[in-house]
């Protein structure tokens, strides 16, 4: 998600360095950022945050630590955070790539996945979340039951999603090709979920394990 520029975006962001970090002295800090020992679940690539705020309310005793590249977009997660008083959630402004630097092994108990970019281009496949390169990194943060739930509206990221993580040799489970036909009652809709629902896309989930 891209937005326009906000020059004061970085300052803003420090100001709320209890729960958002943009720079490395996290690195490495995850569970002593949080002062317990509640399971961490991320969301890398968590857009406006509606996902990630919703589910930090709806399980206060797990810790939710929200990924997000572009600080722009990063400040509309952080109001949410303060303007919510939610006290289970973290941020961090942070390339996917670089996600094992920041976790230890086996630390996190879920990744979730929702509506990354499809980058369509067949040159750009190994930039897809869902890319072995990825998978690779989540294998070594997630503890060893640890599970990759993912979402998206996009019907060739799902197919290559698939047979990614089926190569890769995870196991994989309540696979749903229309999510909204028979929607859970805990499923959280993210923005971009709602506006790809209503314009007739089909919404895909799966989970996977190691």
């Amino acid at each position: 998600m891209r937005m326009r520029n906000k020059p004061w975006a970085e300052d803003f962001l420090l100001a709320h360095a209890e729960i958002v970090s943009i720079d490395e002295a996290r690195k490495g800090q995850m569970r002593e950022w949080f002062n317990n020992d509640q399971p961490i679940h991320i969301e890398v690539g968590s857009g406006m945050g509606r996902f990630i705020t919703e589910m930090a309310k709806a399980h206060p005793d797990i810790n939710y630590i929200g990924i997000e590249r572009d600080k722009n977009v990063m400040i509309r997660i952080v109001e949410k955070a303060v303007e919510q008083n939610i006290t289970n959630l973290r941020l961090l402004t942070l390339d996917a790539e670089h996600l094992a630097d920041y976790f230890s092994a086996g630390e996190v108990d879920r990744v979730y996945l929702n509506f990354s970019d499809p980058w369509p281009k067949t040159r750009h496949a190994k930039r897809r979340l869902t890319h072995e390169n990825f998978l690779k990194l989540y294998q070594v943060i997630l503890k060893e039951d640890g599970e990759v739930h993912f979402k998206t509206d996009n019907q060739q990221l799902f197919e290559f999603s698939l047979e990614s993580m089926s190569h890769y040799g995870m196991k994989l489970k309540n696979i749903s090709l229309d999510l909204h036909t028979d929607e859970p009652a805990d499923n959280i809709r993210t923005e971009y979920e709602d506006k790809f629902s209503s314009k007739g896309f089909r919404i895909n989930r799966l989970e996977a394990t190691f």
